[in-house]
């Protein structure tokens, strides 16, 4: 299984869910994004599909079998463009917070480029942190840190450079979609559109007390839903 991170973050946020699956028998890989830690490689005109051929560089060189992509939010754009373009390396999608469908409120893509303002007081960042991507309710204290400016802005370049109709299906991949139910960057309706649009390959968990952050929020559940998905017949 390979793990891909979101918008603008790494790699660490997959500890806790890697290890749970690692407890239920699964190899898993968690993929630093181009830019940080020890990934290199151009930075600018760059589209999804070639952060994609990085993911795919990645698994091909754990194994030649088909591998499970788990992407959570912008990893999602990516793990779909890899499906479409590397079709034969992939078993399953796992789509955690299934954006890119349907547009965000303007408060909170305000707030979703504010959490990469690292000028902010601390405690303005840690407000636009918890409207982007916590619920109500839960603390968002844990993503204080972890944020890469210059990953997001090569990120985004590649998102705006890389056409929707060109990923979004993600060739013929089945697909998870774990649904945060208080997502307000990846709303439900981003899963609704996807299930409506490949009822066949789609499969649809919906999560409770979650936001876009969703894997500090509810790691459990999420293995549990990953877990139940990949073992059904």
């Amino acid at each position: 299984m390979v793990l891909v991170p979101s918008l603008g973050r790494g790699a660490e946020d997959f500890t806790d869910l890697a290890e749970r699956l690692e407890a239920a028998g699964f190899m898993t890989a968690s993929v630093e994004p181009r830019g940080w830690g020890g990934s290199h490689g151009p930075t600018t005109g760059l589209t999804l599909f070639d952060l994609a051929d990085d993911v795919a560089a990645v698994a091909h060189g754990l194994s030649s079998k088909p591998a499970v992509f788990v992407g959570h939010a912008f990893g999602n754009r990516v793990v779909r463009a890899l499906a479409t373009r590397h079709p034969q390396q992939v078993s399953r999608l796992v789509l955690l917070a299934a954006g890119g469908q349907v547009a965000m409120a303007p408060e909170v893509q305000a707030a979703l480029r504010d959490v990469f303002v690292d000028t902010f007081p601390a405690e303005q960042h840690l407000t636009a942190v918890h409207t982007a991507f916590f619920a109500p309710g839960n603390d968002p204290a844990v993503w204080r840190g972890g944020w890469h400016p210059e990953v997001e802005r090569l990120q985004r370049a590649a998102g705006a450079a890389t056409p929707g109709e060109a990923w979004q299906g993600a060739g013929a991949a089945p697909m998870l979609i774990v649904q945060a139910a208080e997502d307000r960057v990846a709303p439900p309706a981003n899963a609704d559109v996807l299930k409506a649009a490949h009822p066949d390959r789609v499969t649809v968990v919906v999560l409770p007390n979650a936001g876009h952050a969703m894997l500090p929020e509810q790691p459990a559940a999420i293995a549990q839903a990953i877990i139940g998905y990949l073992k059904r017949p």
